[in-house]
């Protein structure tokens, strides 16, 4: 079965600034300064990014961050409880969200 998301696709992903060089330079060198180690661990990097790909629902990002924790000394555990810091925070932005459905169904019904 074909699917869009192809991984061996990830490896690929320097590439992308094949037609703009100048942008992609800039990105990946901010890139790596945003991931190297700072006043966050480079594995508690790792952990977050995980989370958010969850979150933006990025297969490569998932890949990739699955790897890079695992890599980092991250546990199943704790990979699993970031994935679900980042569902709850998904779930709460959508529910909080009813109260503007809440704000405008009760000005209509005026």
């Amino acid at each position: 079965m074909e699917t869009y998301y192809q991984p061996k696709d990830l490896s690929k992903f320097g590439e992308i600034g094949k037609d703009a060089p100048e942008l992609a330079k800039k990105f990946f060198e901010y890139y790596e300064a945003v991931f190297a180690e700072g006043e966050l661990t480079e594995r508690e990097k790792a952990l977050i990014a995980l989370a958010v790909a969850h979150a933006v629902q990025c297969p490569y990002c998932i890949d990739a961050y699955t790897q890079a924790c695992l890599e980092k000394g991250s546990n199943l555990a704790e990979m699993t409880e970031a994935v679900h810091v980042a569902t709850a925070i998904r779930g709460g932005a959508s529910l909080v969200h009813g109260v503007q459905m809440r704000n405008v169904a009760t000005k209509l019904s005026l």
